[in-house]
């Protein structure tokens, strides 16, 4: 549905205003079949003659992913990776707010940011009084488990993890880990075997 999403914008910026399915199983690399069973999901229909009105899915993906709400994160872990995701400017364009940024470097809590950088002893404080959901971490492997536990702990459910290691978490915790290495190295595998591929390879990341 993200891919979706991205390609209806692209679209309705060239100025297009209806879509059939096949038009957006080209430009996301499924299948007609695919985008018509997705949509139905959520109770999408099109017309068959007609296809789809751009402007209409755009709204029903903002219902789907609740883009009317503001939505409070905070972002634990100040290092350059952190730094990075908290100057990332698509999370305000999404109503994503990161709130507050943690760390436990001192230097790093004195740093001038748009966004505070505090100790972890105002964490609980800082997800109540916003009502954090949801939280980034971005920590070295060996901090990883015991903030994913103080998060967790403190009224946390979703956690994007950036640390290089795969945390344990309650099954009712949403986890979303992203490893930027893997990653690297599952492209780097695809394209030194990509003589040996019948056809075009696709990596979902």
């Amino acid at each position: 549905m993200f891919l979706y999403r991205a390609s209806l914008i692209r679209l309705k910026l060239m100025g297009i205003t209806r879509v059939f399915s096949y038009t957006i199983a080209h430009e996301t690399g499924v299948t007609s079949d695919q985008v018509r069973k997705d949509f139905a999901e959520f109770s999408i229909k099109g017309n068959k003659r007609g296809g789809y009105e751009i402007e209409s899915l755009l709204v029903s993906m903002e219902e789907i992913f609740h883009k009317k709400k503001d939505h409070n994160l905070v972002l634990i872990g100040m290092g350059n990776l952190g730094q990075a995701l908290s100057k990332y400017s698509k999370f305000v364009q999404r109503n994503m707010n990161i709130v507050a940024t943690f760390d436990i470097d001192p230097f790093k809590q004195k740093m001038r940011s748009e966004i505070p950088v505090y100790q972890m002893n105002r964490l609980e404080e800082i997800i109540s009084r916003f009502k954090v959901k949801v939280a980034i971490l971005a920590v070295p492997e060996i901090s990883a488990q015991e903030a994913t536990d103080e998060l967790i702990r403190y009224g946390i459910k979703g956690i994007i993890n950036f640390a290089p290691v795969l945390i344990k978490v309650p099954a009712d915790i949403v986890v979303s880990n992203v490893n930027l290495s893997d990653e690297l190295e599952s492209v780097l595998y695809y394209v030194h075997n990509i003589d040996k591929a019948d056809g075009p390879i696709n990596i979902e990341l």
